[in-house]
């Protein structure tokens, strides 16, 4: 239980640190004034107070944080501000948070998901530049009778260059595109002797498990690959390079977990692969097992998920003051405090039921239901 729980501690406590520390930086930047800088949730465990006077603790829930701004009763702005305004003097207002131009407080919002977005990006370019990154091309070794590969028309030694549109730069990541795809059909290009070929390929969903023996619904289309004369082709890059497919994996990770959402909202996405804590602490413990690169490899993937999640048009949630911001915009004016209350309800029912619904499952998967 250990092997589980110490890695899941340490990764939540990182990206949730550099999600916070995003908020943190953008208001120190523009001057507003900060209480609380917390690590989880609850009775503190040991804090410490800085110069500025902003106190920084770990609490004993680790699943979260918050930075508590000067003069806010909660994480971030009122509408109804006059009154609390008055108590306040002139120097003191300066370091208010609903006082700083809209632009600013918009950026600190921003600020915690943009964080999350780029310790992805550093962790990935870290792993590029000093472990490699794989360039096996992926090439068609056999295809497995009446399947929808062979239905489809896929042969052996066909070369695979792109899934849905993405280019494949490794043997590595076919099985991740095609587990990733929510369409009915997986458009593949491959080149086959002078030629290249697009291929409409119907997976089949079977019941199997993933290389760290969870359940899971696989997309199969029935084929093996191997690296061309066995030669494995896995290169170490420079900072330039590391630095641009660090941005196209972040872009693709984003953009695969949006779609993936969309089908699950639609009805056709396998709504049964959303987990929740139980989950991610399980297959992070998992994958530590097999050394730092893949920990920090999940950290990014997780990190990415936290900086996407918290632009969800939800209040409670950071996308949630934006979507408040662009009312203001709009209107020229903050909703009033009302209206306001009644989104922040209607954001905590999602939130609980989501993660209600993500619990569920990974208690399923636990073998409890």
């Amino acid at each position: 239980m250990l092997n589980f729980i110490i890695p899941f501690i340490i990764l939540i406590l990182v990206v949730v640190f550099i999600h916070e520390y995003g908020h943190y930086y953008f208001a120190k930047r523009y001057g507003v004034g900060v209480t609380d800088f917390s690590i989880g949730f609850g009775k503190e465990i040991v804090g410490w107070n800085d110069k500025s006077g902003t106190r920084w603790k770990i609490c004993f829930i680790p699943l979260g944080g918050y930075v508590k701004f000067f003069g806010d009763r909660n994480v971030f702005s009122e509408s109804d501000q006059e009154e609390m305004i008055k108590k306040y003097n002139e120097e003191e207002r300066k370091k208010l948070f609903v006082l700083k131009p809209l632009y600013q407080r918009s950026l600190i919002v921003f600020g915690g998901p943009l964080a999350n977005f780029i310790l992805a990006i550093l962790i990935f370019s870290f792993i590029y530049m000093f472990s490699g990154k794989d360039f096996t091309p992926a090439i068609i070794n056999e295809v497995q009778k009446d399947s929808p590969a062979e239905v489809a028309g896929m042969k052996k030694n066909d070369i695979i260059l792109e899934i849905d549109n993405n280019k494949i730069n490794s043997i590595l990541e076919v099985s991740k595109l095609i587990t990733m795809s929510t369409s009915e059909y997986i458009i593949f290009k491959v080149s086959r002797i002078d030629d290249e070929i697009l291929l409409r390929v119907k997976p089949n969903l079977v019941a199997g498990e993933d290389n760290l023996g969870n359940k899971v619904n696989r997309r199969i289309v029935g084929i093996k690959l191997s690296p061309y004369n066995n030669e494995i082709n896995h290169i170490k890059l420079g900072p330039a390079q590391a630095l641009y497919h660090s941005f196209n994996e972040v872009y693709f990770v984003t953009t695969s977990s949006l779609k993936y959402l969309g089908s699950m909202l639609l009805g056709s996405g396998d709504s049964s692969q959303l987990g929740g804590p139980i989950r991610i602490a399980k297959i992070t413990g998992q994958v530590a097992e097999f050394g730092i690169i893949p920990f920090l490899s999940i950290m990014a993937y997780i990190s990415i998920s936290l900086g996407l999640i918290n632009l969800f048009p939800i209040p409670l949630l950071d996308g949630g003051h934006l979507m408040f911001y662009g009312f203001e915009k709009l209107l020229g004016r903050p909703l009033s405090q009302k209206t306001q209350e009644g989104f922040f309800r209607i954001g905590m029912f999602l939130l609980i039921s989501l993660m209600f619904f993500a619990t569920f499952n990974d208690l399923k998967d636990l073998g409890l239901f």
